[in-house]
């Protein structure tokens, strides 16, 4: 009886143990664990699923308009998490959240979900994170420039301020691949029908890599744009477009930017050196060049992540020696015990991971 009674006063005083009973009687009901039921499932534009999902906890879906949240789905018997930007307007009064997710080809998580998603399904869940969302106070011009699914960001910018009845100056540009690719297009158009100051424009490039932005396009759509603050995500073509035209103008500083892939050169296998010993797990491998991240996995191991391209900082492992090459800055770092992010970082030489 004893032994009895240690058993339940640990399951009833113990976080861990306790989620994993009240998950059989509902699998949002958890002491800790965030968590987030979808409610609803909606595929109107081709290649992209929405979903509507409500958290078990109150302020979980508070966000600033830009932001992401990180959701776990288990697919196969492994748990994944992935790096998604809420759609919905910031300050949403039903507290839920709106993901609308495009089908990557090769993504894992994202093909999952537009495919398997159904109402009642239940994901793991993280608050709003990141660094990219509109400024507490409104400029008095905003340009928001998109490409494919790097819209979900900026589309909750434009949400937010046609909700808060924003009076200055807006232009959303989107680039996608033809009418039916662009999720929300129907609001979008209502968007800028109610809003005189709203303008929305969207561009269906034959060549995806080659957005054909340039500076004469900007002024004649927004002649205004030098004097805004300019939000910007998309694939890298794009990126590079727009980044170019602000730099020739010196407007740098007024572009704020978020990429959602890694865009790094590739490395030779044959010009990388030294090995990869992964301390904490007692394994040794040749340095191929990729990520920590991918060698990692390729010597068997599973490291935790999420966005897999810097955002979300859930690879961070501490790195006690030798030398590192930040994959999006090229910096090196070769000071010892310091924590680095997995996903965007290379090991140059021998280098010794704690993981």
């Amino acid at each position: 009886m004893a032994g009895l009674a240690d058993l339940v006063s640990k399951t009833l005083t113990t976080p861990h143990p306790l989620d994993r009973y009240l998950e059989l009687i509902s699998p949002t009901l958890t002491v800790r664990a965030l968590r987030a039921e979808i409610t609803h499932v909606r595929r109107s534009a081709v290649g992209s699923v929405t979903l509507t999902l409500r958290p078990n906890r109150k302020g979980a879906a508070e966000h600033l308009a830009g932001q992401y949240v990180q959701i776990g789905v288990v697919i196969d018997g492994v748990r994944h998490t992935r790096c998604y930007s809420p759609v919905h307007a910031q300050g949403r009064r039903d507290r839920h959240i709106e993901l609308t997710i495009k089908a990557h080809p090769g993504g894992l998580v994202s093909q999952y979900l537009n495919e398997e998603a159904v109402p009642g399904m239940v994901v793991d869940l993280t608050p709003a994170a990141g660094v990219f969302h509109l400024p507490e106070h409104r400029p008095d011009r905003i340009v928001l420039i998109s490409g494919g699914s790097g819209i979900t960001p900026v589309l909750s910018m434009l949400r937010t301020l046609a909700n808060e009845g924003y009076r200055g100056q807006v232009l959303f540009l989107h680039y996608n691949r033809s009418p039916e690719w662009v999720p929300h297009r129907t609001e979008l158009e209502a968007i800028a029908m109610q809003h005189s100051n709203f303008r929305v424009e969207f561009r269906y490039p034959e060549l995806q890599r080659d957005p054909n932005f340039g500076y004469d396009e900007l002024e004649s759509l927004a002649p205004w744009f030098a004097q805004a603050q300019t939000f910007l995500c998309g694939p890298g073509g794009l990126m590079k477009a727009v980044r170019t035209v602000y730099e020739a103008e010196n407007l740098s500083d007024r572009l704020h930017m978020e990429e959602f892939t890694l865009a790094v050169a590739p490395v030779d296998p044959a010009s990388a050196e030294g090995e990869i010993t992964f301390s904490d797990s007692a394994v040794t491998t040749d340095n191929t060049g990729a990520t920590l991240l991918e060698q990692a996995e390729s010597a068997g191991l599973t490291p935790e992540y999420g966005c897999r391209m810097g955002i979300c900082f859930s690879c961070t492992a501490v790195k006690r020696s030798g030398c590192t090459r930040n994959l999006r800055t090229g910096e090196l770092d070769s000071d010892p015990d310091q924590p680095i992010q997995l996903c965007i970082n290379a090991a140059v030489g021998d280098v010794d991971i704690a993981i």
